[in-house]
Formats: C-alpha cells, structure tokens, sequence
C-alpha cells in the first residue's frame, strides 16, 4: 500500500489498526536518545505529576510539540525516552507528513515509531487535504479511546522565522481532543518545548499536564497555544542558563 492522498481510504483503514512491536519501539526509541542525547528538563513538579499520569494506564495524552527543525520527531521520541513517558512507548502515536512514508525503509522505522501519516493542506491543497484530514482525526480519535496516546506539532510546519515565538497552531489539535472528549476518553494534555543552541545538545521542557474538559475545540486550541509557549519559552530561558 503506497502512503498517498488517492489512497487515502486504505491508508487510514491500515493506521486505524496498525500496532507496532513495543520491544522494537522502545529500541528505535532508545537509539534516538543515544544519538540525540537532548537535554530533558521539567517545569515546576511536572516530572512527578507526569509521572502520576502515565501511571493511568487508561488515561490517553495529548503530546504537543513545537516545530523547529525536520530532526524535532526524533528529538521528541528521544526525550520520551529520557522522560517519565518510557511507559507510553509503544502505544504512542505521532502525526508525520505523508511524504516521509515514501522510502520503504524510513517507512518501517516510522510505523515502529508509531507514525500516523498526515496530508497537509500546504502540500496537497485546502479541498484536496480537507476530506484525508477528517479521517486522520478520526482515527487519532479512535486510538485514544483505546487508550493510545497521540504526539503532534500543532504548528504544522517548521518555524523559520523566531524560534522563540509559536506560530499560529492548527485547529486540529483541538478538534482532536474535544474528539476524544465525546467520545468518553479524558485526555490529558503535555506539552514539550524544544529549542536548539547553536552548539550543544537540543533542550527539551516538559510542562506540568493538564486535563482536558468539555471545551470546544477553539478553546482546546488556545489552551494548546498558551501552554505550548510557555513550555518554548522555558526551554530556551533553559539554553542561558546551559
């Protein structure tokens, strides 16, 4: 099956099942630690907080990540080695563009990771994108209420402008969540600030998680926003102080 908007039906038919192998996720995982080697830290009492979560088998998390860099999925799959999170791995998902399911090989080690291919609006055009992404959130929807958790970077694109400042974040996310919400799971929300020195390792800032009520998708996205920046933020007040 080739990973294409044409195909999209079959494509998303497969991911809405696909399991990788955990004990392969957590190599792949920890392969990705040992080279990336990110510095992980914690805002206020996350570390333990976060931990008390994940320890809640049945609680789904919502994991938003800013977009800096094409190495940013791996930096965070590393971090969630390093993190509380460990636990998790192998039943994560994390939203990839389509086209890095092109190569068979990089595919495989993407499903191993959890990949959920994601058809962008900026690739493939607003009406053409619009019908794939209803199905990807379905299925993100669908996976969370069996307990899987699901890693994006609400941003949509790399940030090439100030790294210290959010972009505009993608109402998906919150459509994802509030999704979920009626669906009768109760996510919770974690977010990860990443920033890059100039030369050293990336940091990594894991903020305090949240529960996601009732709201509406718009407010589930501001939510995401806010909490996002202050986590970016951190990480780079983190990068002054080494």
């Amino acid at each position: 099956m080739d990973v294409t908007l044409e195909n999209a039906d079959e494509v998303y038919r497969y991911y809405s099942d696909h399991r990788q192998s955990r004990m392969k996720a957590l190599a792949m995982y920890g392969v990705l630690a040992a080279r990336h080697r990110p510095r992980v830290r914690f805002e206020d009492d996350a570390h333990d907080r976060l931990r008390a979560v994940v320890r809640r088998s049945e609680v789904p998390l919502v994991i938003a990540a800013n977009h800096v860099r094409q190495t940013d999925p791996f930096v965070l799959a590393a971090s969630g080695f390093l993190s509380p999170l460990r636990p998790r791995i192998g039943r994560m998902r994390v939203l990839a563009k389509d086209e890095l399911f092109d190569d068979p090989d990089r595919r495989r080690k993407i499903d191993d990771l959890g990949g959920i291919p994601v058809f962008r609006q900026k690739d493939h055009g607003l009406r053409a994108a619009a019908t794939a992404g209803k199905q990807m959130m379905d299925v993100c929807i669908e996976r969370m209420g069996r307990g899987d958790s699901i890693a994006i970077f609400p941003e949509g694109t790399c940030n090439e402008e100030d790294p210290r400042l959010l972009q505009k974040v993608s109402s998906g996310v919150g459509h994802i969540a509030s999704g979920a919400l009626k669906k009768g799971s109760r996510p919770w929300l974690v977010c990860a600030g990443i920033a890059y020195p100039d030369q050293d390792r990336p940091v990594v800032v894991f903020s305090v998680p949240i529960a996601l009520d009732a709201a509406t998708p718009a407010q589930t996205t501001r939510l995401v926003a806010s909490e996002l920046q202050r986590a970016v933020t951190a990480a780079h007040a983190s990068l002054q102080i080494g």
